[in-house]
């Protein structure tokens, strides 16, 4: 297993909207406390923000309306830009960046996808996505024979020169996602992309973002309210609060283990079995124990479910080398599924 690498790193991120609320900040011995920017009359859209973006994963970050989560993801590329704190991007602090700097960075290395799908409407399908590549000066064989690639990549062959009136939601998102890839870019920040298309297309989308994440394996950044999209898509959660961080990890540990009330109220009517993985239920292989068959370590337990519950005897859990480290049995699965704590 490769070690990860941080691509974006956000090191004490404060956000103060109001008059003087960076220097309000700055003029603090210590952090002041909600009432005392109340009182000022200001209002904290970011408090004292630390996480961590790895290279090659899925960070979804959520919350409700309110919480933050849009204002983050536009302090992560600077587009708004933080009151405090260090924006580490590749190595280097982004807030030390010039805004020429910042427009080569933002075209070369950030992509970014909007609710809104912002679309020319004077182009068609190939000329907004090759809008990218001719800003930049790329030449239009290059730019055309790139945004052709990408268009047949996200499923639109066929619809190059259809124009935006001509294409359903799902299609205009598509071709709003097509054309936040053709840079290639480094980091990708998508905010709530698919929220304003209908249920069915919604998961035809998550199936097809995933997709292009087992090709092109991007660093994303992911904006949703909605935790069964956050635990679809996610390789790493953060749940925000007021401004704040309130919990990050893997979906399976904000499941299993929740940090407070706010952080369950979003967990609870997860299918748990959809979440939780083998690992994380597994107990302790015996010296000579007999087992029906064999199961992964990272296997979700709405795989291996139907099997366990079938077999007399316990399955063994085997790492990624075959080891086996664990066992699992059908008093482990019924825990699960009715949330019960492992004796």
């Amino acid at each position: 297993m490769k070690p990860a690498v941080t691509k974006l790193a956000c090191r004490n991120i404060w956000k103060v909207f109001g008059p003087g609320g960076d220097r309000f900040l700055r003029g603090a011995a210590k952090a002041p406390s909600r009432d005392a920017f109340t009182r000022a009359g200001l209002i904290v859209a970011a408090e004292d923000i630390s996480l961590d973006v790895i290279a090659g994963q899925i960070l979804v970050i959520m919350g409700l309306s309110g919480s933050g989560k849009s204002t983050l993801v536009r302090l992560m590329s600077r587009l708004i830009e933080p009151s405090s704190g260090e924006l580490i991007f590749e190595g280097k602090d982004l807030r030390k960046a010039s805004e020429k700097e910042l427009i080569e960075i933002r075209r070369h290395k950030m992509g970014m996808v909007f609710q809104s799908f912002a679309l020319l409407p004077h182009r068609t399908v190939l000329g907004n996505v090759a809008f990218p590549l001719e800003v930049q000066g790329v030449g239009k064989a290059v730019h055309e024979e790139k945004a052709q690639e990408i268009i047949r990549l996200v499923g639109l062959a066929g619809r190059e020169n259809c124009y935006p009136r001509e294409l359903s939601g799902g299609q205009q998102q598509r071709v709003g996602i097509a054309r936040s890839l053709i840079s290639d870019p480094h980091i990708w920040f998508l905010d709530e992309p698919f929220s304003a298309l209908d249920p069915i297309i919604r998961r035809e989308m998550q199936d097809e973002f995933l997709r292009l994440q087992s090709e092109f394996q991007k660093t994303i950044v992911f904006i949703t309210h909605d935790f069964e999209e956050a635990i679809r898509l996610a390789d790493r959660v953060a749940i925000m609060k007021d401004g704040r961080i309130v919990q990050i990890g893997t979906p399976e540990e904000l499941v299993l283990a929740p940090a407070d009330d706010y952080v369950r109220q979003f967990t609870k009517h997860v299918v748990r079995a959809k979440v939780v993985s083998v690992r994380a239920i597994m107990t302790a292989p015996g010296p000579d124990a007999a087992y029906a068959g064999s199961v992964k370590a990272t296997d979700h337990i709405e795989d291996i479910a139907d099997a366990v519950e079938k077999a007399a005897l316990p399955f063994a859990v085997q790492d990624e080398n075959g080891r086996i480290i664990g066992a699992v049995g059908r008093r482990n699965i019924v825990d699960v599924l009715i949330g019960r704590e492992q004796s």
